[in-house]
């Protein structure tokens, strides 16, 4: 059984200058942020943005910085404890080290990661995904919220966000420009037509299909579509249950994962695991546990064996 949390830790992570400091500026300014006890925050990247003392001691907060990852160890969190005894611990983390120290790391007791939340500025993103890809989706696989900031409607923000849906469907995701959150950015943005009798879902548009599918279910109650997928038969599903669906790159072609929609068919005895097949179904939305709560469900109208599509990988950028 986990130990109970009584100090939670809130966890920001980014890239340098890619808005943590402005972030939690703009959260410790906040009357509805104010605890009774101290807060302790932890610093692990100093970029251009600095807290000042008025503000830390308005928000009875103390400043800790940790100047490198061989720093960052039990002993360390285990006399800062001590010190402070802290309400909550904020974490300002460096974006080029390695999410497995946090994630293998004993905290003192009573303290436990509750939320992450992953900054990005939008306006140099396709830069760092590039470049840092692997490690930038090392940062946002647990992410609670991914934030956007900067944000321009001439950026490919549709791609940004399917980017990471796929390693992390639960995150949300939020774009800012200098004014506030856009909203409505993805309207129209579906080059299948959903009004159709049987909606066409081309190879080149599986991906964009599933996150949209996963994210909004209600959208695609009652629509028939038509795809091909693999067959990925889990042995602890019910005998008439498969998932077609696709392989997805993530991060480099060494991190891939199967992207599928739980399909309910007769046929699911006779096909064979691994098999391409071509699908028609009626799509609802219901509970499964696999989803852990409810997600989109394929009723089958026609399952056949087919042959495999030229291009297997599906590609979100």
């Amino acid at each position: 059984m986990e130990e109970e949390i009584q100090v939670p830790i809130y966890l920001l992570t980014g890239f340098l200058e890619s808005g943590k400091t402005s972030f939690l500026k703009f959260t410790l300014e906040q009357d509805y942020f104010a605890i009774p006890e101290k807060t302790l925050l932890i610093v692990c990247e100093e970029g251009e943005e600095t807290y000042e003392q008025k503000l830390l001691d308005h928000a009875n907060t103390v400043l800790e910085v940790v100047e490198s990852k061989e720093e960052l160890t039990v002993q360390r969190l285990a006399a800062m404890d001590i010190c402070y005894s802290p309400g909550r611990v904020l974490i300002e983390y460096n974006g080029m080290w390695p999410m497995s120290i946090l994630e293998n790391m004993r905290f003192p007791a009573g303290w436990g990661i509750v939320q992450q939340i992953t900054t990005v500025d939008a306006s140099t993103f396709s830069i760092f995904l590039s470049n840092m890809k692997s490690l930038f989706m090392d940062m946002v696989r647990q992410a609670d919220l991914v934030l956007f900031n900067r944000s321009s409607l001439e950026e490919p923000l549709a791609s940004y966000r399917r980017s990471i849906k796929v390693v992390n469907q639960r995150a949300e995701i939020i774009f800012e420009d200098e004014e506030g959150e856009l909203e409505d950015i993805f309207e129209g943005e579906m080059p299948f037509d959903l009004e159709a009798p049987v909606v066409e879902i081309a190879p080149e548009d599986y991906g964009l299909w599933y996150v949209d599918a996963m994210e909004y279910p209600e959208k695609y109650q009652g629509k028939v579509v038509h795809f091909k997928g693999r067959v990925l038969k889990p042995s602890d599903f019910p005998r008439e249950e498969f998932v077609p669906g696709r392989m997805a790159m993530t991060c480099c072609a060494d991190d891939t994962t199967f992207i599928g929609i739980i399909c309910e068919s007769k046929d699911t005895p006779h096909l064979k695991e691994g098999g391409w097949v071509d699908v028609q179904a009626e799509m609802s939305v219901e509970y499964k546990s696999a989803y852990h709560g409810e997600g989109p469900v394929l009723r089958a109208q026609k399952v056949r064996m087919c042959d495999p599509l030229e291009e297997e990988m599906v590609y979100f950028n």
